[in-house]
């Protein structure tokens, strides 16, 4: 068990060196991996200037911020399709492939539609919905994240 522990920590420490993450941190079950990478460069505290002192500026009225333009949450009739694992994402079955879907592409419940590269396992992504894929979130060879919005599909 040990062993397969330290393989787990090994690949987490791949993925962060290969998309240069300050840190990664994945959860399985009751098992917790947090991986921090720290320059040495960077471990003692460096020394600042002082700088001159800003005229103040006047205090302005609270707005609300926007939410930013390109993720907006999806329609009714659409459902997204999240990441269940950490991992690199890829959207056809090898290099120089065609991609598994477009979109417009029409798919049925069970077709594939990307690839999740975790701990060197390729995980095939499948959709739990029949309909036209309507947005691709992610770039293909793009680290994404548990639960990360991956494609919506209007049903």
């Amino acid at each position: 068990m040990e062993q397969d522990e330290a393989a787990r920590v090994r690949a987490l420490g791949e993925i962060a060196a290969e998309f240069d993450l300050d840190a990664i941190r994945v959860r399985t079950g009751d098992v917790e991996i947090e991986i921090v990478r720290r320059d040495p460069a960077l471990v003692a505290a460096p020394a600042y200037a002082p700088l001159p002192a800003a005229p103040a500026a006047p205090v302005a009225a609270a707005t609300p911020a926007a939410a930013p333009a390109d993720h907006k949450t999806p329609p009714a009739n659409v459902r997204a399709i999240t990441a269940p694992v950490v991992g690199v994402f890829y959207r056809a079955p090898a290099p120089g492939a065609d991609a598994f879907v477009e979109v417009g592409s029409r798919v049925q419940v069970g077709a594939t539609l990307c690839i999740l590269e975790a701990m060197k396992l390729m995980n095939e992504i499948a959709t739990d919905y029949a309909g036209v894929v309507n947005r691709i979130l992610v770039e293909s060879g793009e680290l994404v994240t548990l639960g990360q919005e991956l494609f919506w599909i209007e049903v």
